[in-house]
């Protein structure tokens, strides 16, 4: 079990859309979009300072006040449950990126991608690797929470659908990559 809330000050890159539901195939081209914009921002223009918390139920971003500065992430409050995150990683080219793959609540929609990657820079390769963990770890508690409530419930009744699965990369960015050569 993780502790009730795991913070972390983080830039927000933004969000792409993605084309798969987990693996850091799904999430490589999002994050160099999103990086590249990054370094083609004016010099004036920053990214800006979420609180990224990790907590059992999900991910809450809320933008961290920037003095006078004004822009469209002011006043960022989001919330993602947990059952909507369906991957997390490390990113392999940019060390000090965490990057997770989200389903959106228009997944039934016909003609939409339901699957969106949210992108965050560390203030170190390490930080990145800690929010990963601390990811991984509140996926562990839902999964125990999801199994508890299906044991505890009558065998004769259906139990509602709650075969979430997620996936998370815990190898190092240089495993990924090193699989990855195998691979080809």
């Amino acid at each position: 079990m993780i502790i009730s809330h795991i913070r972390f000050q983080v830039k927000y890159l933004g969000q792409s859309d993605a084309r798969g539901l987990w693996g850091i195939k799904h999430t490589r081209k999002p994050v160099d979009l999103m990086v590249a914009a990054a370094k083609a921002l004016p010099p004036d223009q920053i990214l800006p300072i979420v609180k990224l918390t990790i907590s059992v139920d999900g991910v809450h971003l809320e933008t961290v006040d920037q003095g006078t500065r004004r822009s469209e992430f002011d006043r960022m409050s989001v919330f993602f449950n947990i059952e909507s995150i369906s991957y997390g990683v490390q990113d392999l080219v940019y060390t000090r990126v965490f990057s997770m793959i989200i389903v959106k609540d228009n997944a039934d929609v016909k003609g939409l991608n339901p699957f969106e990657c949210h992108a965050f820079v560390c203030e170190s390769r390490n930080a990145a690797r800690k929010l990963t963990y601390s990811l991984a770890a509140a996926f562990q508690d839902y999964s125990r929470r999801v199994k508890e409530l299906q044991a505890s419930q009558d065998p004769d009744v259906r139990p509602p659908s709650l075969k979430k699965r997620f996936a998370i990369d815990l190898r190092t960015p240089e495993e990924i990559e090193a699989d990855l050569e195998t691979e080809a």
